[in-house]
This record gives structure tokens, sequence and C-alpha cells, in this order.
């Protein structure tokens, strides 16, 4: 086992995460790979395959209006990867991601810092800073990564 295996974390999740999970599973048919819930933001990030993003979202979003009538919380789609690049990335989205650099401190801390599309930054970071939010969150949860600064 690599030491990047080691250190990735063990993601759990809880029943109501699984719940939610069930409920897009049936409503759309997409194979839900995960789903984190962000109370702080009152929302729930679901996981997909990339390719099953659209599917997940439905025709003029109905599936997500469906969800978020049901649940009286905003819903996220993002696509899934295991590969930090690549999950920064479809976490940061619709944001044009140029670049991502992941950089430890002393002390064990991990930070990602996404280059993106000089007129994407506001994008990227989004209302009241929820987009980085977002991806902090995922981030953490799959790679331990504390901090992600957009530039």
């Amino acid at each position: 086992m690599s030491r990047e295996e080691r250190e990735k974390p063990q993601v759990k999740i809880t029943p109501e995460e699984f719940r939610y999970m069930t409920l897009l599973h049936e409503l759309t048919g997409v194979h839900v790979l995960d789903c984190v819930i962000d109370d702080e933001n009152n929302r729930i990030i679901f996981l997909v395959k990339p390719s099953e993003i659209g599917k997940a979202i439905g025709p003029k979003g109905i599936f997500v209006q469906t969800l978020k009538k049901m649940l009286n919380k905003n819903i996220e789609i993002v696509g899934y990867s295991d590969n930090i690049e690549e999950l920064t990335k479809y976490a940061l989205a619709p944001a044009r991601v140029k670049e991502v650099k992941i950089a430890e401190r002393p002390g064990g801390k991990k930070i990602v810092y996404a280059t993106v599309e000089p007129g994407d930054k506001a994008i990227a970071i989004g209302k009241n800073g929820k987009n980085v939010a977002r991806a902090r969150l995922l981030l953490n949860r799959y790679f331990n990564i504390d901090t992600v600064i957009i530039a």
C-alpha cells in the first residue's frame, strides 16, 4: 500500500446521507457514489460519475428542483474522481481550473492551490465563499486537505 493510500481517510456514510443517496438514485437511476450534507450552507452535495452529471440533474434541472422542494435544501451535483486534481476541477466547476498544486506545511497541514482562468476567480470562490467551501469539504473528505486557495 502506497503512502498516499494509507493517508486517504476512510469515508463513512451516515444513515441520513445514505437515505439521500437512495432518494437520488430512485429518482434518476444514477449510481450515486457519495453524499455530503453541508448544514452550514443548507445544501446536500451528491457525487456521481462525471458522465452521469446531466442525467442526475435531469432535463432543465427537474431532479435537482424536485429534491430541493422535498428536502428544503439546496442540491448540488458534482463529478467524482479519486484523482485529487480532477476532483478539485469538478468541485470548482463551472470555473475553469488551469492548474492544481498540493503543498504540505510543517505540522502536516495540506493545502491545494487551484489556479483558475482570470475571469473565473469569482465563480470559483462563489457567493460568500460557498464554492471554495464545497471544494474544501470534498477534498478534506477524500484527501485530508485542510485548505483550498484560489489563485
